[in-house]
């Protein structure tokens, strides 16, 4: 926790968006150990409900694009491991595009959810939730799923373009646009100052995760533990309201 002051304010905090693979691997445990109950489409009892068969196909999306490669994952395979006809296929999703723009939606829904936190009210309550958030975001980036997509991304990125785009839209890009309609409302509530908003939380990304993303792709290092998520965390927390402190304090 950073100390500091107790100007008034009345916002919510940003939801969390991370580009990744909805209910596959460590993401099924995850939604489990969270929730109790498996995620969609993971029980007998869903399987033949509109969400269960949205989340099979999601699930086999996945597994077929680790496999095949983007260009040479074909809807016809995806929808045959997800047992669904290739109509419900794209009634549900529209598109291969479609799924994965779904993928990464789904993993936004059960993080803004996994947050939830109550109004920041002043600046000790804006410290612990860019603390949250901070934590929240770094520990879904480095998951497995999401690197081996961003890798795949990479791969794919001559052939594909659209891949990475909807990656980055759904990721990097819906997490900075967040913590920047976060911050400016922080700053009409007097709780920072000094600069603008999209610089702030530029400033607090490249705190949080450095070069760690690209090490984890290039397979050099390993997901951070527990305590370095936390200490990245609140290291870039305590930088940026160092940074950025309101000009009257």
């Amino acid at each position: 926790m950073v100390p500091i002051g107790t100007r008034q304010a009345n916002f919510s905090a940003p939801a969390v968006c991370v580009g990744c693979v909805d209910g596959s691997g460590d993401d099924v445990k995850s939604h489990t150990r969270s929730t109790g109950k498996p995620p969609p489409g993971d029980t007998a009892a869903d399987a033949d409900t509109g969400d269960g068969r949205r989340g099979r196909i999601m699930e086999a999306t996945a597994a077929v694009l680790m496999e095949r490669g983007y260009v040479a994952a074909s809807t016809r395979e995806i929808a045959a491991r997800a047992k669904v006809s290739k109509r419900e296929l794209y009634a549900l999703f529209g598109s291969k595009q479609g799924i994965l723009a779904a993928m990464f939606a789904a993993r936004s829904a059960r993080m803004r959810q996994k947050l939830a936190p109550p109004d920041v009210a002043d600046r000790d309550a804006l410290a612990a939730t860019l603390t949250q958030f901070g934590a929240t975001v770094l520990k879904e980036i480095c998951a497995p799923s999401v690197v081996a997509m961003h890798r795949l991304a990479i791969l794919e990125a001559e052939r594909s373009p659209e891949l990475a785009r909807t990656l980055d839209d759904n990721g990097r890009g819906a997490n900075h646009a967040a913590l920047v309609g976060f911050l400016t409302q922080a700053r009409d509530a007097g709780l920072v100052g000094g600069g603008e908003p999209a610089t702030i939380a530029a400033r607090f990304f490249a705190i949080l995760i450095g070069d760690l993303i690209l090490r984890l792709i290039m397979g050099v290092s390993t997901p951070p533990s527990p305590r370095e998520i936390a200490r990245r965390a609140d290291a870039a927390t305590a930088a940026v309201l160092a940074l950025y402190a309101h000009p009257k304090d």
